[in-house]
């Protein structure tokens, strides 16, 4: 009885994960906007990046997380959580959203599910506006986040998938970045 409670239990938690990561943003890209605005580039750039992000870290094994190429440099989990700090600060750059948690509490599951959040709410915020000029303030203008925080957490992902690949665990090869889904 208690070893068939205790498969029952491990059962639902797995089924239970699946299903939240059913839910997750970005496991294709959205359909594109009817027209070209300020909003909707900036929107489908931050879209580019949440597709990147989910595929580059789908799968990803405790021993991608930890796998570093040299001392100097970051392992796959220091560089999430980077990416989880530049998508906090996009967010908050365009809205009144406020850090919901401290990253080092956090499991690698809630940083990805939190970042890949981050990125829908910002894309959503962004996407019908035809001027981002609201968003220039007393410290940066608007076009910074792109060459800042955007540019630099696509990058990021792609040295994740470098990392994973160095790892032993390399990317989907059905995923396309061109057209924002699986292939067939």
């Amino acid at each position: 009885m208690k070893k068939s409670l205790l498969m029952l239990t491990a059962f639902l938690s797995l089924w239970t994960m699946a299903q939240q990561n059913d839910h997750l943003p970005y496991y294709e890209i959205p359909d594109c906007p009817e027209r070209y605005t300020a909003g909707a580039v900036a929107s489908r750039m931050i879209d580019g990046l949440g597709f990147r992000y989910y595929w580059a870290t789908e799968g990803l094994r405790a021993q991608d997380l930890n796998y570093k190429p040299s001392d100097t440099g970051r392992s796959s989990s220091e560089t999430i959580d980077h990416i989880l700090g530049l998508s906090d600060f996009i967010l908050k750059s365009i809205s009144k959203e406020d850090d919901q948690n401290e990253k080092d509490e956090l499991s690698f599951e809630e940083k990805r599910r939190r970042t890949l959040l981050n990125l829908k709410k910002a894309s959503d915020i962004l996407r019908p506006l035809d001027d981002l000029a609201p968003f220039d303030n007393e410290r940066f203008p608007f076009w910074n986040l792109v060459n800042g925080p955007i540019a630099d957490a696509i990058w990021h992902c792609g040295q994740v998938v470098m990392l994973r690949r160095a790892s032993g665990n390399p990317f989907n090869s059905k995923v396309s970045v061109f057209a924002g889904k699986l292939r067939e």
